[in-house]
């Protein structure tokens, strides 16, 4: 048995497994903050694959503290009737559902909370939301600090009243708990600044005071032990507030790192493709050396084999998956059946493109944060299906109509991944650091899942060149990529990238400007799709996908590829009518 699978307690709610999804910001509540017929798509999607645990976004437990636009809200009981949804649909799905209560304090501006921000101290803070600004906020008085943790307890309250089963206090990441943690930002003279204890006391505070006013609910303590930057939190200090918040009542503690001043970049807070594996797994295991409750840890555990070990070596007792889940929501699932998941690139695309305003979505999970739109799919059925190129589009069609019909995959090349390879050669891949073993799995991965469903391949094959390859098929999808205006041009540009030129000292530099990667993504290239769709035969159904369609990003072509394989009966531009015979 796969100890991932098997069942596990955080103080009275026991949950099927091992695994937890951890909070992450989605924008599918409403300008209020009331959840949605999307809301409940999304977290839907990730219990049906199997998820134990759902932890729902961050809500504030006051409007003050709101940090985004369509932020689910916990501030108020107009807000019950759908979170009550929602946790009924949890439960009825199997999970526990527990949500998480992070106040932004300073991390915040008037133009998203409606009021002026609350900190520790009034020192500036930068804060981004769709546009950048920095904000002073307003120091908290002992009677605001008084009012907030009430405002905690209500909170609590009022998610034990919509029928969740845990509460996760959020003391992470340069929210209002953990800017009391902070030196740099923690000013204060009083009780509540100068030592760690008097740091640490307000957070203390709000879990002793849902502990108590609050009973019957599990109570988890998400704490950075590690601020990466001076003036933050050291993984001295962090690691003995975690011990602190065991002592205090905590029933579990999710202990992460990182903070929105960390060095060298904020993006730390959820560890890119650049940093290893299980980034943050190490100061999980040390806090659990020296506490009884459980611990749950996160940071690039995407990886099943990394996450099953954690936990067989007692590093941990549960993973959460953040990234992981939103590529592949059926991970567990997959888990279980010892197959291979869809794995997540460390791209950041999905928080990113959040921060910036856009809904959750995801590079190589085109349904991420639109599953309503598929809650219809009608996949193909029965039917012998020819797929023209292995790129990621290609390979994303395959691996989604493999179950039911008979798949094959041509590919010019002598191997599957396409273009996609050259990604991780670069310097940056969309805006972070570019690594090559992230594209290099993720393509494995994928290959073998669609091995595992019966897809076949056939590699170095030019079906240009011997068209009646495709004649016993019932459809044709097209996913051949693009190529570049000029074929010179694109080969030196391959060729830089292969000798790893394109990260040399100063070309490192011209590869990363906004306007070569534009020129690299869509001035240079034209589709490809219009020269194949002729090799078709009266009565085939053809569909043209990804970059064969017109050149672009990655995301935008694996989109189109979950739209061909899911939505097929749709009026799309993506499908064209069969060739009339």
């Amino acid at each position: 048995m796969n100890i991932l699978l098997t069942p596990a307690r955080i103080g009275p709610v026991e949950i099927k497994n091992r695994i937890v999804m951890p909070p992450m910001t989605t924008r599918t509540a409403d300008d209020d903050g009331f959840v949605t017929d999307d809301s409940i798509a999304y977290y839907m999607a990730r219990v049906r694959g199997g998820t134990g645990l759902i932890t729902v976004e961050m809500a504030s437990p006051e409007k003050v503290g709101r940090h985004r636009r369509r932020e689910v809200g916990i501030y108020d009981d107009r807000f019950l009737p759908g979170l009550k949804r929602l946790v009924a649909e949890i439960h009825r799905g199997g999970a526990k559902a527990s949500i998480q209560l992070g106040h932004a304090g300073g991390h915040t501006r008037v133009d998203i909370c409606g009021e002026t921000p609350i900190a520790p101290s009034a020192i500036p803070h930068p804060v981004y939301e769709t546009t950048f600004e920095t904000i002073v906020p307003e120091k908290m008085t002992k009677e605001r600090i008084a009012r907030t943790i009430a405002a905690h307890v209500a909170a609590a309250q009022r998610a034990k009243k919509a029928g969740f089963d845990c509460v996760e206090i959020h003391a992470a990441h340069g929210y209002l708990i953990s800017q009391f943690h902070a030196p740099f930002e923690n000013h204060r003279t009083d009780e509540f600044g100068g030592s760690l204890l008097n740091r640490a006391r307000f957070g203390l505070f709000v879990l002793r005071a849902v502990k108590e006013k609050a009973p019957g609910i599990a109570v988890i303590y998400r704490l950075s032990v590690e601020d990466y930057f001076p003036g933050g939190m050291p993984f001295s200090e962090g690691r003995q507030v975690a011990l602190w918040a065991a002592k205090a009542g905590a029933d579990a503690l999710h202990i992460t790192a990182g903070h929105y001043r960390s060095l060298p970049s904020a993006q730390i807070v959820l560890p890119p493709m650049s940093f290893p594996d299980a980034t943050f797994l190490d100061f999980a295991a040390e806090v659990k050396k020296d506490v009884s409750v459980p611990v749950i840890a996160v940071g690039r555990l995407g990886n099943p084999a990394t996450a099953r070990a954690a936990v067989e070596n007692g590093k941990a007792d549960f993973i959460a998956l953040g990234r992981a889940l939103i590529a592949d929501p059926q991970w567990v699932e997959k888990v279980g059946r010892d197959e291979p998941v869809r794995r997540c690139l460390a791209c950041n695309t999905c928080i990113n493109e959040m921060r910036g305003g856009a809904r959750i979505g995801c590079v190589v999970n085109g349904a991420a944060g639109r599953e309503t739109a598929f809650a219809g799919a009608q996949p193909p059925h029965n039917e012998r299906i020819a797929v023209i190129g292995a790129g990621p589009a290609g390979l994303t069609y395959a691996s989604l109509v493999a179950d039911g019909n008979k798949v094959t995959v041509y590919e010019k090349g002598k191997q599957a991944g396409g273009a996609f390879r050259y990604a991780g050669k670069a310097p940056l891949f969309q805006d972070v650091e570019a690594n090559e073993g992230s594209f290099e799995r993720y393509i494995v991965h994928l290959v073998t899942a669609c091995e595992m469903h019966g897809v076949k391949f056939r590699y170095a094959t030019d079906v240009a060149a011997r068209p009646a390859l495709l004649e016993p098929f019932d459809r044709i999808v097209i996913a051949t990529g693009a190529e570049y205006r000029h074929r010179r041009l694109g080969h030196l540009a391959n060729w830089m990238l292969d000798h790893g030129l394109a990260r040399a000292p100063g070309m490192g530099r011209l590869f990363s400007s906004p306007k070569l990667r534009n020129w690299f993504y869509y001035e240079a290239r034209v589709e490809t799709g219009s020269r194949f769709t002729a090799l078709a035969r009266p009565g085939q159904k053809v569909s043209v996908i990804g970059d064969a369609i017109k050149a672009g990003k990655s995301k935008d072509a694996i989109s189109s590829a979950f739209e061909a394989a899911l939505l097929p009966q749709s009026i799309s531009l993506l499908e064209q009518s069969p060739i009339p015979g």
